[in-house]
């Protein structure tokens, strides 16, 4: 049985597509395109539950529109819409070409606040990118943070020191007065 610390979210369902049992995907993150994955998690019930996956289609830059085994009319599938898509940890590849990524793959990554000269031992959790706002020119990720408030920090890469894919982490050092903004 997998683990919550062993997945991540990718995506939510949205709703059915046609008759076959087809549903759409809202997604963050293409990953189980770019490595080829056989299976998918669905949170149902609070359960992590696996789905393998027969087909699937992108219908634009963040809905594809997928098909699992077993789910194969509307009535199926509309038990699945609304449950949140998990991706296994252990399948994401180590090698991320970082130049075809946008901030939108940064969503649920932990951010760590370092220092320019600190190391990853001692790095402080500032939150997990809850969404990336990009409909200015000034893209910002908001961070929930553990307190259960959110931040805001530029996403710009003189803030974000290192990405390591693997763990879902981005090291950043961000000015503390960015920090504390909304705490005034």
């Amino acid at each position: 049985m997998i683990r919550e610390e062993e997945v991540y979210k990718i995506g939510m369902i949205t709703r059915t597509h046609g008759v076959r049992g087809e549903v759409a995907m809202q997604f963050t993150d293409d990953v189980w395109d770019r490595v080829e994955a056989d299976y998918l998690f669905l949170r149902l019930d609070g359960l992590l539950v696996p789905f393998f996956l027969e087909e699937w289609r992108f219908r634009s830059d963040t809905t594809a529109l997928l098909k699992f085994d077993g789910v194969d009319d509307a009535n199926a599938a509309s038990g699945i819409v609304g449950a949140e898509v998990l991706f296994p940890k252990a399948l994401t590849p180590e090698d991320v070409d970082e130049e075809e990524l946008t901030w939108q793959h940064f969503t649920g990554f932990e951010v760590w606040q370092l220092g320019p000269d600190a190391d990853a031992g001692k790095a402080r959790l500032l939150g997990t990118v809850d969404c990336v706002q990009d409909q200015t020119a000034n893209v910002l990720l908001e961070i929930a943070t553990p307190q259960g408030g959110s931040i805001l920090i530029p996403a710009h890469e003189d803030f974000v020191l290192n990405a390591d894919h693997q763990l879902r982490h981005l090291y950043v050092d961000v000015p503390d007065e960015l920090l504390t903004l909304n705490d005034s």
